[in-house]
């Protein structure tokens, strides 16, 4: 049995259409659900999302799974960086401001080791048709989407006019490869 917990609304409705009767509004920092209740815990797509490094250490520690069972946690790591697939566009944008990846996987394992929580093993899967376009990337840093680069700021205009520059406007590069750990309950 499967159980998905979403802190907005937006993403919970999408996810109840595959999952009917399975998803829950939730803080992935405080999850209404007993300890050791799951076989195995994932998180995908959330801890890029947090600001403070206590979020994501609680997280990480949240409802471990039932050590008993032998199975573990899976933490998407690395997200922003699995963006980055040498292409022009991203040597143009090298240069920008960044703001510390909350879900590197150094950090994360860490965090995970200060919960007992051992490296079990790693997998990666592709972003299929997450790769971006000149124009595309373009447009995303004027709407906000890059949180260093405000729209309207002089900084963020410099790097738009320098992505309108790049060939092959409409094409999109390669897709990003995303990263999850996994990790074992000690014991």
């Amino acid at each position: 049995r499967v159980t998905g917990a979403d802190l907005t609304y937006g993403m919970a409705r999408m996810a109840a259409v595959r999952l009917p009767g399975a998803i829950v509004l939730a803080d992935g920092r405080a999850l209404p659900f007993p300890d050791a209740v799951f076989d195995a815990v994932t998180s995908v797509w959330l801890l890029h999302l947090l600001d403070r490094p206590e979020d994501v250490r609680t997280v990480v520690a949240e409802r471990p799974p039932n050590p008993e069972a032998g199975r573990g946690v899976g933490l998407h790591v690395d997200k922003a960086a699995a963006h980055d697939v040498g292409s022009d566009i991203d040597a143009v944008l090298a240069p920008r401001p960044r703001r510390p990846a909350p879900d590197a996987a150094p950090l994360v394992e860490s965090y995970a080791a200060a919960h007992l929580l051992r490296p079990a093993g790693q997998a990666r899967f592709p972003g299929r048709g997450q790769g971006r376009s000149p124009r595309h990337t373009a447009a995303d840093l004027r709407r906000g989407w890059f949180t260093r680069l405000p729209p309207g700021d002089p900084l963020t205009e410099r790097f738009a006019e320098r992505l309108e520059k790049l060939p092959d406007q409409e094409l999109p590069r390669p897709d990003p490869v995303f990263s999850v750990r996994s990790f074992r309950k000690a014991g």
